[in-house]
């Protein structure tokens, strides 16, 4: 028998830690003492404290090594254990390595212009949604108030009800940008089953990935904010996937000034 301080030299596992695992059923004495409580360890059970500390340095928590402690003997049940673990470090690793990325960007970005985290660009999915749409084309960008009145007054008598996280936003459909006749539509999410009206469309949109910034403040800084998801985009080795569109988490529709204004400006994209 040893005691616990030779048995902690042999196995490597700290006092502290081996009455931890006494305490958790973990790896218990072989004898106690009743009356000093000193412990006292097989010499048999080594080997269980080196799986242990084996299971640890694979990432294992404590709870988990106990469950596999049970059936260490049979290698095809180790082997599934081992198998689950090597893949949530491997997906581990993997968003290791995309931080990794987005750090190194950064780094460089700001290098080259000290202005490049005023927006900070995050890659996210837009889940799918049921959405009211209108898409015409409208004079000038500034005059997209045109499509939200005649939505407004289409879907008036249908009582329509906004989601529950609803989300309001315009999709610019042309190509590139244009002084005039610009093909724009408008959307927003919302519950329940509407028939279409002579201009709104109820449909379905799938998910997207999205390279977004938001941004408070006047639609001015549109063109800076473009630049800054333009870079990241370019930087993380992505490419446009479809067209650019903007969420509106505070629209003119909530405040005349447009220093309140929160816009989100939206790029699908997918990896090169």
């Amino acid at each position: 028998m040893l005691k616990i301080g030779d048995f902690s030299k042999l196995s490597r596992i700290s006092i502290r830690m081996l009455r931890h695992y006494d305490e958790i059923s973990l790896l218990v004495p072989k004898n106690t003492d009743s009356f000093t409580g000193y412990r006292y360890y097989g010499e048999d059970q080594l080997p269980v404290a080196s799986r242990i500390t084996a299971l640890k340095d694979m990432g294992f928590g404590l709870s988990a090594i106990g469950e596999i402690l049970k059936s260490y003997d049979n290698p095809q049940a180790l082997a599934d254990f081992l198998v689950i673990k090597q893949a949530e470090v491997l997906a581990e690793a993997e968003e290791t390595g995309r931080r990794l990325l987005l750090l190194d960007t950064a780094i460089k970005r700001l290098r080259k212009d000290d202005t490049a985290m005023n927006y900070n660009v995050t890659l996210k999915n837009l889940p799918e949604r049921y959405v009211a749409s209108v898409r015409k084309v409208i004079p000038s960008y500034n005059q997209e108030g045109i499509l939200w009145n005649l939505m407004m007054t289409e879907t008036a008598p249908l009582q329509m009800q906004p989601a529950d996280n609803c989300c309001s936003l315009a999709i610019f459909h042309d190509e590139g940008y244009k002084e005039n006749d610009v093909d724009v539509e408008i959307q927003i999410t919302v519950k329940g089953s509407y028939p279409d009206t002579e201009h709104v469309v109820f449909k379905t949109m799938p998910v997207v990935e999205i390279a977004s910034a938001t941004y408070k403040g006047s639609y001015e800084q549109l063109t800076a904010v473009n630049r800054a998801v333009a870079n990241w985009v370019n930087d993380n080795g992505f490419e446009f996937n479809g067209a650019m569109f903007c969420i509106y988490h505070v629209s003119p529709a909530q405040t005349q000034n447009p220093d309140e204004l929160v816009t989100e400006v939206c790029y699908p994209v997918k990896k090169k």
